[in-house]
């Protein structure tokens, strides 16, 4: 639990701030009336305390105080804010929208599939005739991902191509989304002795080990619109599933990634659509031109941001996994951009930087407050001094109330992760 409050029971609160109908009832209950039943007062004095030395601090290093967006919530309550409902630029807190999209179009178990096919007679080793590779629109397709698809076409009895490498898209490799670009990569990846310097490493550091593949492509690479109708399948390579994708998404703010995926669920404005709907805020308060939040132009208030969290809980509720298994969190995750954050313990977070905007949202479980959902969007030149402040302010509001261990409130064993290049992805037809 976390806490006092679980993140369902926070939930079914929230619901009724950003996500639920009106409910008209035909009686008033005698407990609404009584005295003692007072919904906590607004803003809560120890939260407008810290934050008020929070601005006065960024003041004192030249950022102005009113260019800042904070929200705190915590329950029925909002403990502090400040622009709570102007959409400002929101950096990468912009994947939060299409982390909530892409669950809603493919479910967490998804895995997309890319399938190998040929054309032509495998004789001695050799295809006589051409190799096809259909991009089923894996965003977390890698040299890993492809190495292992050449071992299985080596088990296969394949060790060289004597026709061409044809791709059909949407294929995409190493966050490459050119599809003739992606098909060099992989020409490379399945053939040892083209490796660069970086396939030679990432085949180190796996984690599975497996031969180094021997499939060496005599022709061109060509991009198809369609495959030829004598075309046999060869092979089907699943990718990671959907929760695993979105969470190396998050934690390393990957902004490719973010960009497939957001095309894929039917653009920026479909996405921006969808959340602002889900979060049930208006619409004005998600602004969205990519789904990846690169550029000052992706403006999303405070308010929408924890009411999009709250949304991807709800569509979570049935789940096994839940919101905190997509995103980073201080000391669990150690990499991408948990490097060098000072943030509490346990704190689940997201965070976002432009130029002159660095923004942070999420969870600060708490003893004293239950679960804190927070956002700080900050404009700003120096980004670096705006996230150790950033990380301050949340620890200060850790101290105030005390920390609190997280987790989804589900009875499961924690999110186990899968590793990259695992043939037993990969199957024959």
């Amino acid at each position: 639990m976390y806490g006092i409050v679980s993140v369902l029971s926070t939930l079914s609160i929230l619901s009724a701030l950003f996500g639920q109908p009106e409910i008209k009832t035909v009686q008033t209950l005698s407990w609404q009336e009584a005295k003692f039943f007072q919904l906590p007062k607004e803003p809560n004095s120890e939260a407008e305390e810290i934050l008020q030395q929070y601005l006065r601090d960024l003041a004192s290093k030249g950022f102005s105080p009113q260019r800042q967006g904070i929200l705190l919530q915590a329950d029925m309550t909002k403990l502090a804010f400040r622009n709570d409902k102007v959409p400002l630029s929101a950096a990468s807190l912009t994947k939060i929208a299409t982390t909530l999209a892409a669950v809603d179009k493919w479910g967490l178990d998804h895995r997309f599939q890319t399938r190998i096919y040929r054309v032509g007679e495998i004789r001695n080793g050799i295809l006589h005739g051409d190799l096809l590779v259909e991009g089923g629109g894996n965003p977390f397709f890698v040299w890993e991902e492809a190495i292992a698809i050449g071992g299985f076409l080596n088990r296969l009895g394949i060790k060289e191509v004597q026709g061409n490498l044809q791709i059909t898209a949407p294929f995409y490799m190493n966050y490459k989304t050119r599809a003739e670009v992606a098909g060099e990569l992989f020409r490379q990846a399945i053939e040892a002795e083209s490796w660069p310097e970086v396939a030679k490493k990432q085949y180190e550091k796996m984690a599975i080990e497996i031969p180094r593949p021997h499939v060496k492509i005599s022709g061109k690479v060509l991009v198809s619109p369609t495959q030829p109708i004598d075309s046999q399948l060869l092979l089907r390579h699943q990718s990671m599933t959907l929760a695993n994708i979105l969470k190396q998404m998050n934690i390393y703010s990957n902004n490719v990634m973010a960009e497939v995926l957001a095309e894929s669920a039917g653009g920026a404005q479909a996405v921006a659509q969808l959340a602002a709907n889900a979060a049930n805020v208006p619409k004005d308060e998600i602004q969205l031109i990519n789904g990846s939040g690169l550029g000052t132009d992706n403006r999303i208030s405070p308010r929408a941001v924890i009411a999009m969290l709250a949304a991807l809980e709800r569509q979570l509720a049935d789940q096994p996994l839940g919101v905190i298994d997509l995103f980073p969190v201080a000391g669990r995750d150690r990499q991408g951009t948990t490097i060098g954050r000072k943030l509490p313990p346990n704190t689940m977070f997201k965070t976002g930087t432009l130029r002159a905007v660095s923004a942070l949202a999420g969870i600060l479980p708490t003893q004293k407050q239950g679960l804190v959902w927070f956002v700080v969007i900050n404009e700003g030149s120096d980004v670096y001094e705006l996230r150790a402040q950033q990380d301050i302010f949340l620890r200060k509001l850790g101290q105030a109330w005390g920390s609190a261990p997280l987790n989804n409130g589900k009875p499961q064993t924690p999110h186990k992760s899968e590793v990259l290049g695992d043939p037993k992805r990969i199957s024959a037809p």
